[in-house]
């Protein structure tokens, strides 16, 4: 594994590298954070051999300084703040924000699923991947809808994030994985060479391809 990684691929292919103790569990969901984390999801999908889902989050931005996460909201109207910048913003701003969030969300929600309602995850390993953490607010909003569905275990899986963002999430799943853990951390996109946006368009495709692919398989499975 070197980093920076070439793009999302090739972060997928250290990720699913580093869960080789999971590859010949039969549980396993593995779930997308929508947008960026779904291409990464779907390779890694594709190598543990196992279901491909989406989790839609989305990030809560500081007024003025959008990069900085306030906290996030995710599907079924989940909110997990970060206290330490949450203070500093009104809680008429965060119920406004919160509120066009949701939305989005929702809209999400329709356009990639197709219909398609989501993996049952009771009783399940889930694994979660994105392509990398920051603050970790998103991971935390995801932690936080999958737990609700009584899994059996979950795994934040990502291809690189700072260290006190791992420790903060450790007690909150049943393990991390996570390859490249830099000292220096500054932003997700320094550790691409190509960090390109996702478009719907993108996710919508690698979804319906995965699904495709698991309805035949069951269809000529004996």
């Amino acid at each position: 594994m070197e980093i920076p990684y070439r793009d999302r691929a090739d972060a997928a292919r250290a990720v699913s590298a580093s869960l080789s103790r999971y590859w010949k569990r039969d549980d396993m969901v593995v779930l997308g954070l929508a947008r960026g984390g779904v291409p990464v999801a779907a390779e890694v999908a594709r190598s543990l051999k196992a279901p491909l889902d989406v989790l839609i989050v989305r990030k809560l931005g500081m007024p003025g300084q959008p990069e900085l996460a306030v906290g996030a909201v995710a599907s079924g109207g989940i909110r997990v703040l970060n206290p330490e910048t949450a203070l500093f913003v009104s809680e008429q701003a965060l119920e406004e924000m919160t509120r066009r969030e949701l939305e989005e969300v929702t809209r999400r929600e329709a356009l990639y699923r197709g219909g398609r309602p989501p993996l049952d995850l009771r009783g399940r390993t889930v694994i979660l991947v994105d392509d990398g953490l920051a603050t970790g607010a998103s991971m935390r909003a995801a932690v936080s809808v999958v737990r609700k569905h009584e899994p059996a275990a979950i795994v934040v899986a990502v291809p690189v994030a700072p260290r006190d963002t791992l420790e903060m999430l450790r007690p909150l799943c049943d393990d991390i994985v996570c390859p490249a853990t830099p000292s220096w951390f500054r932003a997700i996109g320094l550790w691409y060479l190509d960090f390109r946006q996702v478009g719907d368009d993108e996710v919508a495709t690698l979804l319906g391809r995965s699904w495709r692919a698991s309805a035949a398989a069951g269809a000529h499975a004996p």
